[in-house]
């Protein structure tokens, strides 16, 4: 509506971290001007905003992906891990997603890509992961914890890597869950497990949006949105992103 900063001109669009408001005043240096002639400006609270980038920051400097690498995802319908899986195959590897109903499954090996995907709820994740995988996995990109993060263990070949981003699983838990069984494996097969927070790397947001931009301006990197109308509906889509309601983002749309 106004600006007194120098290089922000009323009628630019810029992206902040103030959360839900309608109107608010901010700091210059807590403001990013976006473009929106690459993609709408909801993209870049998705798919090149924070979900994009932690994508891949734990692809690429967390779990050092490789060419030719088998990669397992979870969560993989959400924001992040519906990119972490695209970007693995622009790069050459073999993707296998977890998603939590039939829909999800079919937008991911579908529409994404993804080489093979399972829904978790059709049984327990080692053999559902092990029948869509039967060589192993060189990578697991955790959005998950718990069983999923069991099962990634068996499934990791020697020197296999983890990037742990998330455990969803875990976070509304109103008991202990039985923890991870199968620790040994860490040391027998030589993992590397790494948890990150993807703003201890911001230095690599430029390389980010260098790589990124190109691919999705000419489709190579697809996504979804689920739309929540009106700023007063916001605390039920952050509690539907805890019961899997949403395809990719969740975004809430203030008017």
């Amino acid at each position: 509506m106004a600006s007194r900063a120098d290089g922000f001109a009323p009628g630019q669009w810029v992206l902040h971290n103030l959360g839900w408001r309608e109107y608010a005043v901010v700091p210059a240096r807590q403001a990013r001007l976006i473009d929106i002639e690459l993609a709408p400006p909801s993209a870049y609270l998705g798919v090149l905003g924070m979900p994009g980038f932690t994508a891949y920051v734990g692809l690429f400097e967390i779990a050092g992906l490789r060419d030719g690498d088998t990669v397992f995802v979870s969560a993989a319908a959400g924001a992040v891990g519906s990119m972490a899986g695209q970007l693995a195959k622009l790069k050459g590897c073999r993707v296998i997603g977890s998603a939590g109903s039939a829909e999800k499954v079919a937008f991911i090996t579908e529409e994404l890509g993804f080489d093979a995907a399972f829904n978790y709820r059709d049984g327990p994740v080692r053999v559902l992961l092990s029948e869509a995988a039967p060589n192993g996995i060189d990578v697991y990109f955790d959005n998950v914890g718990g069983d999923h993060l069991d099962a990634a263990l068996s499934s990791l070949r020697d020197f296999g890597r983890v990037a742990m981003c998330g455990a969803i699983s875990l976070y509304n838990a109103t008991e202990l869950p039985p923890g991870v069984r199968n620790t040994p494996v860490v040391v027998r097969k030589r993992l590397t497990l790494r948890g990150f927070i993807v703003t201890d790397h911001s230095r690599r947001m430029g390389e980010f949006f260098e790589e990124v931009g190109p691919w999705l301006r000419e489709g190579k990197i697809r996504y979804r949105e689920t739309v929540v109308e009106g700023i007063e509906h916001a605390p039920d889509a952050f509690i539907g992103l805890f019961r899997g309601e949403n395809l990719g983002k969740m975004v809430v749309r203030l008017g």
